[in-house]
């Protein structure tokens, strides 16, 4: 199985007992799992700041640092600065908003789609 399969590929039918999630809850539950993966791939002393800054308890935290990462993307011209910060912003707000999970995994799978075009061609040039 390809990355590409994991990603596109339609998310298996609830098992039984379970109630069937909509597309949203799908979407949420696949950002939620997403996030986990990343936080897999980080040092840990970062996915651990990250796992901290994800709990519940700490919304208080979270939405400033979610807010100011997001001004800081739109400030990508100073040198500190970069567009990077957007969507880290924006993931740590997701946790809060809940409504912005699904937009997000869509968002994420539409790079991943773009991204593996890119370098399917850039290897099919060379």
């Amino acid at each position: 199985m390809t990355r590409d399969d994991i990603t596109t590929r339609p998310l298996p039918p609830a098992t039984t007992g379970t109630p069937s999630l909509s597309e949203k809850e799908a979407l949420a539950k696949a950002w939620d799992d997403r996030i986990v993966k990343l936080l897999d791939l980080l040092p840990r002393r970062v996915a651990d700041a990250i796992a901290w800054l994800r709990a519940p308890s700490r919304r208080w935290v979270r939405i400033p640092a979610a807010l100011l990462l997001i001004l800081g993307g739109f400030l990508a011209i100073l040198p500190v600065f970069g567009l990077w910060m957007l969507p880290l912003g924006l993931a740590l707000l997701s946790e809060d908003i809940p409504g912005m999970k699904p937009s997000l995994e869509r968002a994420a799978r539409w790079l991943e789609d773009k991204w593996n075009r890119l370098a399917r061609w850039w290897r099919g040039s060379r």
